[in-house]
């Protein structure tokens, strides 16, 4: 009634709008003919768990049975996926709901023996309050409110909370592939220019065959054959002995964090019921989230860390600094194959991240950025296949940054000048801090188009470079230029901001300027303005 393996359970929407329901390796396949256009189900903060759930899990299957090519069909997924729980005749692995707790269920690890039973206490009525999300205020999203809860409602939140959590306070730990228990698992990698979610899918398995043997060499902590795969396979009874160490891991385990168990009413509704651990189910302190998680950028400083997303998000200074900085590795899923390499197809960079903070959720980001649908030269530049075009990509895309920073300066000297009646120099803090919302307007602004402008001038032409840079500074036929958005704010501000009516009329006019002055003068922009 509640395989995975055999039963519909998962519900997918069809490109022509058509609803399905589909056990996992019937959506497998589906995802690898491009059917699939989205799951109802699957909230925005879950796509990262899902995905990656996909592709581990076909990535491994495959290894086992020593496929290079993604299943076409779905009996042939039901069997590779078999192959990594053999001992299982009756897949009670891919059952949600398995009434004897000494037997693993879906994503819900084993206990030793029955009388473990005792410790799921807690109850969990509904998918939402089981997910990783932090609700328990009702600020954002309210809690405990998908009481008509499908399967898959379920499955996505499972997925998400064994994969994705961190430390929720004593007794509940949280994932390995974190830097600490107030971190997140960010993802950066390339994906199709499709809107697809299997063309991602399945780029990522075959990413990820290809580069096995390159994450087992530059993780050396895991070995090379044989490794567990699906910890929700392994007994646990939440102690310290049984913690599970990397030498015997796949190096793309689907790990679980959490001690939970499904069960079903008589009327065949759900619930959940958890216990709590005394140690993290891998050890994770020495680590340090140093697991080559296949998504997450590692920092060449600080011992090698991986990325812990901060709220700001993926804003573009972030997403250059990735890119372009000798202090970031570069996941193996954000490298191009070798097939990738050699077509002129043009592909997309997909970030995402649930950004946890100490007993709140400080948003979910996601960015998706176009690369090479201008021309080959950015994708040759983002990828790095070519050294020159990459250093290239670095030196324009971090002046672009400096002179961004330039105008907020000469921006936000200009209005604490109309904020102190015509003298910046006796600006208030709250002034000086009313000035500094306009600049991350202007933030805002270039960094909607920050990308799509880059690629413009990284595909024009040597001699044609300087004069779209100069466009994007200063447009004053389309006035969406970064001076010319700085200008517009500076108008609204001393439209919007107070300032005493007898001292207005000087205020503004020293407001402005001041900034054409700077603007123009030898620390602004003196040659775009002949």
């Amino acid at each position: 009634m509640y395989n995975l393996l055999t039963d519909p359970l998962i519900r997918y929407r069809q490109s022509g709008g058509a609803m399905r329901e589909a056990s996992l390796p019937e959506v497998c396949a589906a995802l690898m003919a491009n059917e699939v256009e989205a799951f109802p189900a699957l909230r925005p903060h879950q796509r990262h768990a899902w995905h990656a759930f996909l592709v581990q899990l076909g990535a491994m299957a495959m290894h086992r049975c020593g496929l290079d090519t993604p299943p076409p069909d779905a009996d042939e997924w039901r069997r590779i996926i078999r192959t990594l729980t053999p001992g299982w005749p009756d897949d009670e692995p891919w059952q949600l709901v398995v009434d004897d707790i000494t037997k693993p269920a879906f994503m819900q690890p084993p206990a030793r023996s029955k009388e473990r039973e005792q410790d799921y206490r807690n109850a969990v009525t509904t998918p939402d309050e089981l997910d990783m999300l932090v609700t328990s205020k009702n600020h954002d999203l309210k809690a405990e409110v998908a009481e008509q809860a499908s399967a898959d409602d379920w499955i996505f939140a499972l997925i998400t909370l064994q994969s994705m959590e961190g430390f929720g306070g004593a007794g509940n730990y949280g994932i390995s592939r974190m830097n600490g228990g107030l971190g997140n698992r960010p993802a950066f990698t390339l994906a199709p220019f499709s809107p697809s979610p299997g063309a991602h899918v399945r780029r990522d398995i075959i990413a990820l065959l290809e580069f096995r043997q390159q994450l087992l060499d530059d993780n050396p902590q895991y070995p090379s054959v044989g490794g567990d795969a699906l910890l929700w396979t392994l007994p646990w009874d939440g102690t310290a002995p049984e913690v599970l160490l990397p030498n015997r891991l796949d190096p793309l385990y689907a790990e679980v964090c959490r001690r939970i168990r499904l069960r079903a009413n008589s009327n065949g509704s759900l619930y959940g019921v958890r216990a709590s651990s005394k140690a993290a189910r891998i050890e994770g302190k020495a680590l340090k989230g140093r697991t080559g998680d296949p998504w997450t950028p590692i920092s060449s400083k600080r011992e090698g860390l991986p990325l812990t997303l901060g709220a700001g998000g993926f804003n573009y200074k972030r997403i250059t600094e990735y890119l372009t900085y000798a202090d970031w590795e570069r996941p193996a899923l954000l490298r191009p194959t070798q097939d990738e390499q050699s077509s002129t197809e043009p592909m997309q960079l997909v970030a995402r991240a649930m950004v946890r903070g100490q007993g709140k959720t400080e948003g979910y980001h996601e960015r998706i950025i176009p690369i090479g649908h201008k021309g080959p030269k950015t994708k040759s530049a983002m990828l790095r296949i070519n050294d020159s075009a990459a250093g290239n990509l670095g030196r324009i895309a971090n002046l672009r940054i400096e002179e961004v920073g330039k105008v907020q300066r000469i921006l936000s000297h200009a209005i604490q000048s109309f904020l102190a009646r015509g003298d910046a120099d006796n600006a208030t803090p709250e002034q000086r801090n009313l000035a500094r919302g306009l600049l991350s307007r202007l933030d805002e602004i270039v960094d909607a188009r920050f990308f799509e402008d880059l690629q413009d001038e990284i595909e024009a032409e040597e001699s044609e470079r300087q004069s779209i840079h100069d466009l994007w500074l200063l447009n004053n036929e389309s006035e969406d230029g970064v001076i010319n958005h700085a200008r517009a704010l500076l108008d609204d501000a001393t439209d919007s901001l107070p300032c005493p009516a007898i001292h207005r009329y000087k205020a503004r006019t020293n407001a402005e300027g001041l900034f054409e002055g700077r603007i123009r003068g030898n620390g602004g922009f003196p040659d775009l303005f002949p």
